[in-house]
């Protein structure tokens, strides 16, 4: 019986025998476009792309025996590590690169995966061990789309897909800061420094993964041992992980700034309200003085018998009061 694989519904196919590997979908790739193929040994006829899942037991054996791939590529589809890395060897490339995951057909940018794949003049092999939103869209460029004879079309196609969901997710970014700004702007739902938190955290995710990536591929471009053919996608690549990079952090310093207005207009409010607490401390303490002496059980005090004494102490304390009030006035302290 077929396993299902979790995310998008495809079956894995494996050759006979338990030791097949855990094929999710397969092309053919030539002059006449794309022909899905159901194993992994059918015969071909042109450019091959293969896609298998490492949760399958059987993909890691395969993979160990595939003769097509030299020994370090081979170490690196079945290995456990997750950092972002290429290896260049015997005209094959192999990289670990780092993708959103995909969860019940909707992409998760909030989960990074890794996308392991081994590129040779003839095929295309990538692996994953949870769903990958990049290798759904794939599939479905390849099944709609021209056929490939170059292995620089299959690279192109491959990290230009792993490119556009990036710079979706920093775009979405992007809107976000500025609709926070937006409210900022408008005095209301102003937007707190915590409220940013999510949005930073997402962020340097997308960083992280595009440091990785730009690594990747300035290794690439600078090894001797990379075909000839490919250089020239190598680094229009480079250079369009360059420039999501670039839209990244002008995204990072629209947060910053935001949080830089955000604690001004912060500190502008409590000071606001310092002044007003401190203006009337000012002017209470006069009165409070008058009513303190008028509230002392000694003898000798002002009005005590007088039938309007208590008319009288209250006028006295507002009017200290008020003459506090203008002297703070004239020594500028009061402000409009």
């Amino acid at each position: 019986m077929a396993e299902q694989d979790q995310g998008t519904g495809k079956a894995f196919r494996p050759p006979f025998g338990a030791a097949g590997p855990g094929l999710i979908w397969a092309f053919d790739l030539g002059d006449h476009g794309a022909r899905a193929i159901e194993t992994c040994d059918a015969e071909t006829s042109g450019f091959r792309w293969l896609h298998l899942s490492l949760a399958h037991q059987g993909s890691a054996s395969w993979i160990s025996r595939l003769e097509a791939l030299p020994e370090d590529v081979r170490e690196m589809m079945v290995a456990s590590d997750s950092h972002q890395r290429a290896i260049v060897e015997g005209g094959a490339v192999g990289c670990v690169i780092h993708d959103f995951e995909r969860d019940f057909e909707r992409s998760d940018s909030s989960q990074v995966g890794v996308l392991r794949f081994a590129l040779t003049p003839e095929m295309m092999i990538t692996a994953r061990l949870h769903p990958i939103r990049s290798a759904d869209v794939v599939r479905q460029k390849l099944a709609r789309g021209p056929g490939i004879e170059e292995p620089g079309d299959a690279l192109d196609l491959l990290i230009g897909t792993v490119s556009e969901g990036i710079a979706a997710v920093v775009r979405e970014l992007g809107l976000d800061v500025q609709r926070a700004e937006d409210a900022f702007l408008d005095g209301r739902h102003s937007p707190s420094t915590h409220g940013l938190i999510g949005i930073r955290r997402r962020l340097a995710m997308v960083n992280r993964m595009l440091d990785g990536l730009r690594a990747v591929f300035r290794r690439l471009e600078g090894d001797e041992d990379l075909p000839e053919a490919m250089l020239a996608t190598v680094e229009r690549l480079n250079q369009r992980i360059q420039a999501l990079g670039a839209d990244a952090l002008g995204v990072q310093r629209q947060i910053h700034q935001l949080r830089e207005e955000i604690d001004i207009s912060v500190d502008q409010r409590t000071n606001q309200n310092l002044y007003v607490l401190s203006i009337m401390t000012a002017l209470m303490l006069p009165a409070t003085f008058v009513t303190g002496l008028f509230g002392m059980n000694t003898g000798g005090l002002p009005w005590a018998q007088a039938p309007h004494g208590t008319l009288l102490a209250t006028l006295l304390a507002l009017g200290t009061a008020g003459a506090t009030y203008l002297f703070l006035r004239w020594m500028g302290f009061m402000r409009r």
